[in-house]
């Protein structure tokens, strides 16, 4: 963990407001926007860019994807800038449980994979963009977006002990812990050899 240094006010105000950008459903927000419907009744109803991709319009998924992500670096880099890393890790962790559970759509939001990749990128660059790496070569060996993903997540601690950044350690299995917990039905799935593979329109394999 990194050294704590920022006041309680000032981290709870930072959770806070992080939680409440984290919240923001950018990919309910782009279909509504653009036309193409209401996303909970599109799919699985997940909010995330996989199930956007299933309207048809990939400009809308990748302006989802990009947007989910930027929540958890945005909120890391602002808090990092104005106070300090114990702040700026509180805020990612915020931001993806607001991304996870928002509070004006009953709790039920996306599996937070964009978000906790956009976190790690803006905490720690190597570590994101290698587990982001490791997410297109698992994508490209398994074409199952949900297995990436949780290959992914799981690759992250291994990450950071090679890119020495332990003090992250705490976080980063946490939000793993998280990311498991979504995509609890994803892995019945998988261990069924039911989960749908990338491309195709149904299932629920989101990030």
């Amino acid at each position: 963990m990194p050294e704590l240094v920022t006041g309680q006010t000032w981290m709870i105000l930072t959770a806070m407001l992080a939680y409440l950008l984290g919240s923001v459903p950018f990919g309910i927000v782009i279909t509504r926007a653009l036309g193409l419907g209401d996303l909970r009744k599109i799919g699985s109803g997940n909010i995330g860019a996989t199930n956007v991709l299933r309207t048809g319009n990939k400009g809308a998924a990748l302006a989802t994807l990009v947007l989910d992500a930027a929540k958890g670096g945005f909120a890391v880099l602002v808090a990092r800038a104005l106070l300090a890393e114990d702040a700026a890790q509180m805020a990612g962790l915020a931001a993806f449980v607001g991304h996870l559970f928002p509070a004006w759509l009953g709790f039920k939001g996306g599996k937070g994979v964009a978000t906790f990749l956009g976190t790690l990128i803006a905490l720690a660059w190597p570590v994101g963009l290698a587990a982001c790496a490791t997410w297109l070569v698992a994508a490209a060996i398994s074409r199952i977006s949900s297995a990436a993903a949780l290959t992914a997540a799981a690759s992250t601690a291994g990450w950071l002990y090679y890119f020495g950044e332990g003090r992250m350690l705490f976080l980063v299995v946490l939000m793993t812990g998280l990311v498991y917990i979504r995509h609890a039905g994803n892995l019945k799935r998988i261990k069924a050899g039911t989960e749908p593979r990338i491309g195709k329109k149904q299932g629920d394999a989101q990030v």
